[in-house]
């Protein structure tokens, strides 16, 4: 009997920001004009999602989640309609998590309200740090106080599910002071966090012109003491990067991490999906859109028009695809969860894995896939060992 086709998510993308913050190479842009073209982008996204309907394949929307760019520079009114107009196309499930990111810089009461109102019911607000010198340094737009607003705005509006987003590794940060930044982080009582290292990314201003960071022995003692207060706090670490309180894990990412597909629209956005042929073969694709607002809005007629390429995923690559999400998650997952996201013999997958058992960078646990500690540390040279079979 065929494995069913993996859940199914739904990744929107915003291209606009107020300022390009010089750590940032996400497809965000400043906008040409004060006035965002809502009206127009709301059709782009409706004409993207129309071709892309057939490789829902029926599935429910399990998760939404809205980045960017500052998605919190459109209005709530934009994801009313949006939503309603998605709800006529694919189904949403019956316990949709719908995620919107937020800058602090960019949001007031009553656009949280009207956030809430349109059917968001999971914040994610980009605070970096709540230090004024960090803050100056990353580019970000609001303060740390302004931060903390947000927090009181977002739950005054309702909202039970917020995640904070945090660095560390900052320009002339010293551990004690990443340690105020996860202790005001604490305070305000997130169900999430996001908590991972600044990289100087190629393509950006930090890239072209690095600032002065911390030396390798200060962000292991960040790594080190940032990870116990956490835990201490109640909030487990999930995945590399990530910690919730219980239940409150990202329903979107690991969807991510778990192989899962997603449909991706808007300017620049990724997809992943899986398909059956008549003869009941798989195919996995990667997708992705047209980067540019400009020229994605000009392909807004044409609904197959928005795809900028497209890379079908070949047999013998799917063990390390498969593995360069699932490792990233602390607890692993089932072989179960390999066989239905790549429609595979657990065989398949075990043959790439022994040296890394051998080098102690896996956990023993046949019917799991989990990396341990050791490989955690070392993910990329456990993805390398995967690689090379």
């Amino acid at each position: 009997m065929a494995e069913p086709l993996p859940p199914l998510s739904l990744y929107i993308h915003t291209p606009w920001c107020v300022r390009k913050c010089p750590y940032c190479d996400f497809n965000s842009h400043e906008p040409s004009s004060r006035e965002l073209p809502e009206a127009a982008y709301l059709n782009a996204l409706l004409n993207d999602l129309d071709g892309d309907l057939h490789l829902a394949s029926g599935r429910e929307i399990q998760t939404i989640f809205i980045g960017g760019g500052t998605p919190s520079l459109l209005s709530p009114n934009f994801y009313d309609q949006l939503f309603k107009e998605i709800r006529l196309r694919l189904p949403f499930s019956s316990a949709i998590e719908i995620t919107l990111e937020a800058n602090p810089g960019t949001t007031e009461q009553q656009r949280f309200v009207g956030y809430r109102e349109a059917g968001i019911n999971r914040l994610s607000l980009g605070v970096q740090s709540f230090r004024p010198e960090q803050l100056s340094a990353l580019g970000r737009i609001h303060s740390g106080q302004e931060a903390v607003n947000a927090v009181r705005q977002a739950r005054e509006a309702g909202f039970d599910n917020l995640n904070i987003d945090l660095m560390h590794g900052l320009p002339k940060q010293t551990p004690a002071q990443a340690m105020e930044d996860i202790d005001q982080a604490l305070a305000l009582e997130p169900e999430h966090l996001s908590w991972y290292q600044l990289t100087l990314e190629p393509n950006t201003a930090f890239f072209s012109h690095p600032p002065v960071l911390p030396e390798e022995e200060a962000l292991w003692d960040i790594q080190e003491a940032g990870h116990q207060r956490l835990e201490q706090a109640g909030l487990r670490r999930y995945e590399i990067s990530a910690y919730a309180q219980p239940g409150q894990q990202s329903r979107h990412n690991i969807n991510y991490w778990q192989f899962g597909d997603y449909l991706g629209i808007g300017a620049g956005a990724h997809g992943k999906l899986t398909t059956v042929d008549s003869q009941g073969k798989r195919h996995i694709e990667r997708r992705w859109k047209t980067r540019q607002p400009e020229a994605y809005l000009r392909r807004s007629n044409d609904p197959r028009g928005f795809v900028a390429g497209k890379q079908p995923i070949a047999t013998q690559e799917l063990p390390l695809e498969f593995a360069m999400n699932a490792l990233r998650l602390t607890d692993g997952v089932t072989m179960e969860v390999w066989a239905a996201h790549t429609g595979l013999p657990h065989s398949v997958l075990l043959a790439r894995l022994q040296s890394a058992y051998e080098k102690g960078l896996l956990m023993e646990m046949p019917e799991k896939l989990r990396a341990s500690p050791q490989g955690l540390l070392f993910l990329n040279e456990l993805l390398t060992l995967i690689s090379d079979e």
